[in-house]
């Protein structure tokens, strides 16, 4: 996108016509240090950009003021603003003091309001947005009275500039430094200007022209921004689209945890979810990803422990992520461990792995078979009180099964909060225990639940709904007391659905009496009947944009069930021939 601004033209007058003459010719402005006029023509195309009814204007690098007072007579109105930043030699030479007087005299005379703040940029932009941080925090707390004024930094209720205008030093670094503190300070949808892109002083490529400096601005924060100029054009402009991000508290008497978005924000606490993926569930691990990001707001790392995945399959996961959200939300691929579990006894072993994997004290493991229908923020903020994992119980064994050889407490694998330090320093041990249960008919899960027995802290049944339209609602004793502890078993809004069962059950598993309908996954030949939200993962399934819908599935189904139909026979005439050979 384009605003359509010429290279350098013209000088223009900085005075607007309609401004008395006597009170023009007060302004004092050396002639021969007019660079801003010719920027009026281009400037006047960017207005339209503004829409807040009261902009506030931050410049760096003001001199004598030409700039600031053709902003105070276009956009300084009742309670908005601009905020001058020089450092005007610190008062140590004539000139520096002339320029000061100048300045201020040339603003006093527009009768606007205005602040110069005599010092390098650097600090004078910390002591900025330290007051804007104070400020956003007492307008979300209404108990606030005012907020406390820092020397020479006072403004009005609002946080954050709508234009900003860049041009102080040369050097690259401090160019860069410059943008970098400013945008901090720009709103979303803000005019960010640098100037001097083509400054014929220093050759472009020295670290003493502002060009590198404004590139490599523009390389870390690309997404963030609609470049409005073209790269021949004497001045870059940007128009900001991500929202404001200060990025930094100020250590206040009374912040407490208390304040959570702004203490996760400002600390860089995201949020890390891991799946354990291979090509057989790289669709439906899709499906996990994009009902996560589009149901969780902030900052999400996505690790997927890569279990085989083609490079055409990890460009789709990749994809899954909105441009919009690309500077919330990263993913990782992680190879498997050469010596872990998953790469010895196959993918379904890798959750045991993810301790030496991981790069990260904290992660909620989510199964690649589930649905997420709401923020898992209040999930993740879990507080596991000391334990190793948190996790809801099995539905269908909720005091485990007859292979553990005890009854107790037995929770389902498929979703874990997981503290990997604790995990890690017992990681040897894990693995010793897998090898000697490979056999176990919940592998993973009878691994972590022998291991853990007693290090982990029950979630309710709404992050982990497992056996809906099937199973859940059979009544049993340990069901009936789940039932008791935990009325979420029968939840028609979880936050999290777990379809559990194999993707295409056995023709004996379809027949079974004990469990009607099947437990079976929505991709599978049979789907998932009975099951409420196999309609609403298919609907996500198509926002992949995987290239796999409901019809297709059906093709596919012919061809497993007329699989497992040809397997059930095979498995009677085995136990036929067995029968008659014991006979």
């Amino acid at each position: 996108m384009s605003a359509n601004l010429p290279v350098r033209t013209k000088l223009d007058s900085t005075i607007p016509f309609n401004v008395d003459p006597n009170r023009a010719n007060q302004f004092q402005f050396t002639d021969a240090q007019d660079w801003f006029s010719h920027n009026i023509p281009h400037w006047r195309n960017l207005f339209s950009f503004i829409t807040s009814p009261r902009p506030r204007i931050l410049e760096i690098g003001s001199w004598e003021g030409r700039s600031a007072v053709f902003f105070s007579f276009h956009f300084i109105f009742v309670g908005a603003d601009i905020v001058c930043i020089d450092h005007f030699d610190l008062f140590r030479t004539s000139a520096g003091r002339e320029r000061f007087r100048k300045i201020n005299h040339n603003l006093s005379l527009t009768g606007k309001p205005f602040r110069v703040l005599p010092q390098f940029s650097v600090p004078a932009l910390m002591k900025l947005l330290e007051k804007e941080i104070l400020k956003e925090e007492s307008l979300g707390n209404a108990g606030d009275a005012n907020v406390p004024e820092y020397e020479g930094v006072s403004g009005s209720e609002q946080v954050g500039f709508d234009w900003i205008y860049i041009d102080g030093s040369h050097e690259a670094d401090d160019t860069f430094l410059d943008g970098e503190l400013a945008w901090r300070l720009a709103r979303k949808g803000a005019i960010f200007i640098f100037d001097d892109y083509h400054w014929d002083k220093e050759p472009e490529d020295s670290k003493h022209h502002p060009k590198k400096g404004i590139d490599t601005f523009l390389d870390l924060h690309r997404g963030e921004y609609v470049k409005l100029t073209e790269p021949e054009h004497y001045q870059v402009v940007l128009r900001k689209t991500s929202e404001m991000r200060i990025g930094f508290l100020v250590d206040k008497e009374g912040l407490s945890e208390d304040e959570g978005d702004a203490i996760k924000k400002v600390f860089g606490y995201g949020i890390n979810v891991a799946l354990v993926v291979d090509p057989a569930y790289a669709m439906s691990a899709a499906v996990v990803i994009l009902s996560t990001v589009e149901n969780t707001t902030g900052r999400i790392t996505i690790y997927i422990v890569d279990c085989g995945l083609s490079e055409e399959n990890k460009q789709r996961f990749l994809r899954l992520i909105d441009p919009l959200r690309a500077n919330d939300v990263t993913m990782m691929f992680i190879a498997l461990n050469a010596e872990g579990l998953g790469k010895e006894l196959g993918p379904v072993w890798a959750k045991l792995d993810l301790a030496e994997v991981l790069p990260i004290e904290r992660v909620l493991y989510l199964d690649a078979d589930t649905l997420i229908r709401t923020s898992i923020e209040m999930l993740w903020q879990t507080d596991l009180q000391g334990q190793t994992i948190a996790a809801a119980p099995d539905v269908g064994h909720p005091m485990g099964h007859d292979q553990m050889g005890v009854k107790m407490p037995y929770f389902n694998a498929g979703v874990m909060l997981v503290d990997l330090a604790k995990m890690r320093s017992k990681s040897a041990e894990l693995k010793q225990l897998g090898r000697s249960m490979k056999d176990s008919k919940f592998r993973d899960q009878d691994v972590l639940n022998t291991f853990y027995a007693s290090q982990w802290k029950r979630l309710s049944l709404k992050w982990n709904a497992q056996g809906l339209g099937t199973y859940a609602r059979y009544p049993s004793p340990e069901r009936d007391m789940l039932r008791l502890l935990d009325p979420t078993i029968d939840t028609p809004d979880p936050a999290i659905v777990h379809f559990t069962g194999p993707v295409n059950p056995s023709v004996e598993e379809v027949l079974s009496l004990y469990v009607q309908p099947p437990t079976a996954k929505p991709w599978g030949y049979l789907g998932a009947p009975g099951h409420p939200f196999q309609a609403e993962w298919w609907a996500v399934v198509e926002r992949t944009r995987w290239g796999y819908t409901r019809s297709q599935s059906a093709n596919v189904a012919t061809a497993e069930m007329d699989k497992a139909i040809s397997d059930a026979i095979r498995d009677f005439r085995e136990r036929v021939e067995d029968s008659q050979y014991t006979i």
